[in-house]
């Protein structure tokens, strides 16, 4: 839970790196709140009204974690951009997310592993 409040603390701040863990950790939170605010939805009735709004909370984070994954890994944030090419961007995306840090400072800043 600690990862997930610390890139919620830092949810604007797409300069920096973001090691795999936090990454990580954070999407297993969202996708976690977002299926209970799924399933809150349909007892009361509301029409995804609690999914959307937290769909609508959790953009700038995940887009700024993402961002700095890709920091870590020596890729600009706009490599972000290549999910929206269809099935083949989000698995290239997926392979780029899951890959080891660079293993020394690269422009983006210092080794978070180090």
């Amino acid at each position: 839970m600690e990862w997930f409040l610390k890139a919620f603390k830092n949810y604007a701040g797409f300069q920096g790196r973001a090691r795999r863990k936090e990454y990580w950790m954070f999407f297993l939170f969202s996708t976690i709140f977002s299926i209970v605010a799924a399933i809150l939805d349909s007892i009361v009735n509301l029409n995804s009204v609690l999914a959307g709004l937290y769909s609508l909370a959790i953009l700038l984070p995940s887009l700024a974690v993402g961002a700095r994954r890709l920091h870590d890994t020596g890729r600009s944030g706009w490599w972000l951009l290549i999910s929206l090419i269809p099935l083949i961007g989000s698995i290239i995306l997926i392979v780029f997310l899951c890959q080891d840090s660079e293993e020394y400072d690269n422009k983006y800043g210092a080794n978070p592993k180090m």
